[in-house]
């Protein structure tokens, strides 16, 4: 038991782990001169290696493409994955982005340490107008806690697609879905990101 007393990394908590992580990469965003400018590979980089490993992609894909999930091969649901993951990517960098000015408010956790589902509520408080509420489903893994969903103003990301994805599939089964999420992620068009304000 003495051995392996340091094998395993200290969990961190979910509100800290949310709190350490939007404040590091809101002070990278703020900073950086090129993001500054509008460059956004850098967002989009900055967001897959700071952020990315703490989402849990395999649930939010199978959430997202719901009771389709199932008729997926193997091959298809790497895919999908993939293809979601740069989707969500592009959209939350967006709303970091957008948002990088803001103050931000990290309300108390309200949860018992036996809790393994947790939300994570975030404030962005605007002069002038009401805050942006940012929620963080989480569950803990074995690795530590990770993100299921994210809700944007109250809109959840994988909620939101849901419906888009089953008329996709049934129009042009599991692979056309594929092909509109490649078509998609790969146009130069801004995905529209709920509460951000679009440009006039």
């Amino acid at each position: 038991m003495a051995g392996g007393a340091h094998a395993q990394p200290e969990i961190q908590a979910p509100d800290l782990l949310v709190k350490n992580v939007t404040l590091e990469v809101v002070d990278i965003i703020r900073k950086d001169k090129d993001i500054q400018k509008g460059d956004r590979k850098k967002v989009v980089a900055l967001i897959e290696a700071k952020v990315l490993p703490h989402f849990n992609f395999q649930a939010m894909t199978a959430s997202a493409v719901g009771r389709n999930w199932a008729k997926a091969n193997a091959d298809q649901k790497s895919r999908l994955m993939e293809e979601f993951k740069t989707l969500l990517v592009r959209t939350y960098s967006s709303a970091l982005a957008s948002y990088s000015n803001q103050k931000f408010d990290f309300r108390p956790l309200r949860a018992k340490p036996t809790d393994t589902d947790v939300t994570v509520y975030v404030r962005i408080l605007q002069s002038g107008s009401e805050p942006v509420t940012i929620d963080y489903d989480m569950e803990k893994r074995p690795g530590g806690w990770k993100v299921w969903d994210v809700r944007v103003g109250g809109i959840s990301l994988v909620a939101n697609y849901r419906t888009e994805f089953d008329n996709l599939i049934r129009e042009s089964g599991v692979e056309g879905l594929i092909k509109a999420l490649y078509a998609k992620n790969n146009s130069p068009a801004q995905p529209a990101v709920a509460g951000t304000q679009k440009s006039k």
